[in-house]
């Protein structure tokens, strides 16, 4: 065989293989199933549907900076930031779900986007993440050291189990699994359920919304899927399912989770649709200038607190995962300052920590990050320090 050929042959064999290989791995469970058949079908009838694909109510920029998303993906694969995860473990209060009274309103914040909430006597969990590595590959995306407190053992049954989207460090495929007896109901966007179901839950125990519909339940309550501005996609493709946030109800109290969520008209529209809510659970951290309108800068959260007319603000999104270029204490530093002055009352609890409903309108939060920094984040001698006024 003449070199010329073998070089050939060669270079169709190498591309053979890394077409299948890729293949292959784009078809391993974790990355789920996309809508169709009859779950298109009804997709297709959104109003938020068009062209194939779901839109957001308010027109999101595109990317900036070199190569758009492309670019910010391989700037993010590619490089770091001094200070973008902690040096020490992170400090933490692992609590014991299952020992607490389901009938006290509580809610535990376990890191980055994940929370657990007792309200009205349910127990719902919401975007679990119970993987070291919030993605496809097991060397991203790795939780910051003292950060995954908790397993799908550590859960008590849960009544809901809510998803905003189906993006790895929101919707996780071995968490999603482990937690398929203990769950009673799916409570997730448009979609997403095509997930679930190739994961082995039943189709009747799913409840797949658009914006602004709802599941309700006995004795007033009520779990509301309303819009967010974001975008979704488990690989390359994207858009095919929607995304997310939630309003929690009962004739007591009202709880708002904005799932991933640039800063947007549609927090003042909820926040006037539900009258105010006694807390709020927000997008603050995974930001960047470049792509603002789909995270939220801190300065945008304590806005977007306003706008929703909330009593008490619970920030998520970081203290968990790096996937942003800023220092991982950023968006705790900011959102204190920007806070100062605003009307509710800013909560920064530890992973872990349960916060009682309802909410003190006074008391002091722990600058629990910053405190006796040479001798680990809370000074023995000192103890913790409190939010400046």
């Amino acid at each position: 065989m003449k070199r010329g050929m073998r070089v050939a042959f060669g270079l169709v064999l190498l591309l053979c293989i890394l077409i299948g290989g890729g293949y292959a791995f784009m078809s391993q469970a974790s990355f789920g199933k996309l809508p169709e058949g009859a779950r298109l079908d009804a997709i297709s009838q959104s109003p938020h549907y068009e062209d194939g694909a779901f839109r957001n109510t308010e027109p999101l920029p595109l990317i900036k900076g070199n190569g758009g998303i492309v670019g910010a993906l391989m700037k993010y694969v590619f490089s770091s930031t001094e200070g973008q995860k902690p040096a020490r473990p992170m400090p933490s209060a692992k609590t014991d779900l299952r020992a607490l009274d389901r009938n006290t309103d509580t809610v535990v914040w376990l890191g980055h986007s994940s929370y657990f909430v007792q309200l009205g006597g349910r127990r719902i969990l919401i975007d679990p993440v119970f993987s070291t590595f919030a993605s496809p590959v097991f060397f991203a995306n790795r939780a910051f050291e003292g950060t995954n407190l908790y397993t799908a053992e550590d859960m008590p049954d849960i009544d809901y189990l809510l998803i905003s989207h189906d993006h790895w460090d929101h919707l996780d495929y071995a968490t999603a699994t482990a937690l398929r007896s203990k769950v009673g109901q799916v409570v997730c966007p448009l979609g997403v359920g095509a997930h679930f179901e190739a994961w082995g839950y039943g189709k009747e125990t799913v409840f797949e919304g658009d914006w602004y519909s709802a599941l309700e339940g006995e004795e007033g309550f009520a779990i509301h899927i309303l819009p967010a501005r974001h975008f979704s996609g488990r690989s390359l493709t994207r858009n095919k399912t929607l995304w997310a946030g939630f309003a929690l109800v009962t004739p007591e109290r009202r709880i708002f989770f904005s799932g991933d969520s640039g800063y947007g008209k549609h927090f003042a529209e909820i926040g006037a649709r539900f009258g105010g809510f006694d807390l709020a659970m927000l997008d603050c951290g995974q930001y960047d200038e470049n792509w603002r309108y789909v995270h939220m800068m801190p300065e945008d959260t304590a806005q977007a607190a306003e706008d929703l007319r909330a009593r008490a603000l619970l920030p998520g999104h970081m203290g968990k995962f790096a996937i942003a270029y800023h220092t991982w204490d950023d968006p705790f530093k900011r959102i204190v300052a920007a806070s100062r002055g605003k009307p509710y009352r800013l909560l920064l609890p530890l992973i872990g920590e349960p916060v009682a409903l309802p909410i003190a309108s006074d008391g002091e939060s722990l600058r629990w990050w910053e405190a006796g920094r040479k001798h680990g984040f809370i000074d023995e001698r000192k103890g913790p320090v409190p939010l400046p006024e």
